[in-house]
């Protein structure tokens, strides 16, 4: 980027505020650590899912994590 070019500036998912995309911005796209962890808890609590079939064979009769 040179000296004179504006960065891209873009909202927080969670609060909505500007955050300019430049390295300096540690947890960019959100503003914060706050907000980036808001967003996780969302995400954990299955409050946001990516929209679609659910695969196959991801669960299974007992309470055995597929990964074990």
């Amino acid at each position: 980027m040179t000296p004179t070019a504006q960065p891209t500036l873009v909202k927080c998912p969670t609060c909505k505020r500007t955050v300019p995309w430049v390295p300096e911005e540690l947890f960019k796209p959100f503003c914060s650590e706050r907000c980036k962890l808001i967003d996780l808890g969302e995400w954990v609590m299955e409050e946001k899912r990516i929209p679609g079939e659910q695969l196959i064979g991801l669960e299974s009769d007992d309470d055995t994590p597929f990964w074990q």
